[in-house]
């Protein structure tokens, strides 16, 4: 689930330029340039290719985990510029997709690895 909705939203961030994405509702994508929304696009897509690739053909399992920690960074960064334009509903979509990469990274890292 947490792979599918980066894949999407990194789709889209590759897919529209910054007003496109601000005409959406995106509002934060008026303050980046097209090159840094295009970045954060592919480390989406990224994260969402890490979390489910690794696993699924059994090599380098250890990226699957990695990925998660990856997207733990990119939501902090995330909660912080919607934090900095007030948008609260944003803020809670940066926790919860926070809390459920960390579940994975804890779930691969931590002690009772599953």
């Amino acid at each position: 689930m947490l792979a599918v909705v980066f894949a999407l939203a990194g789709a889209m961030k590759l897919s529209r330029t910054p007003q496109q994405l601000a005409a959406s509702g995106l509002g934060w994508a008026e303050g980046f340039g097209s090159g840094a929304v295009k970045v954060i696009g592919v480390l989406e897509v990224g994260a969402a290719v890490g979390l489910v690739l690794p696993p699924l053909v059994g090599v380098a399992d250890v990226l699957a985990p990695v990925a998660a920690a990856g997207v733990v960074v990119l939501m902090i960064g995330a909660a912080v510029v919607h934090g900095r334009r007030h948008e609260l509903q944003m803020i809670a979509a940066n926790v919860v997709l926070l809390a459920l990469a960390a579940v994975v990274v804890w779930g691969r890292f931590g002690p009772h690895a599953f």
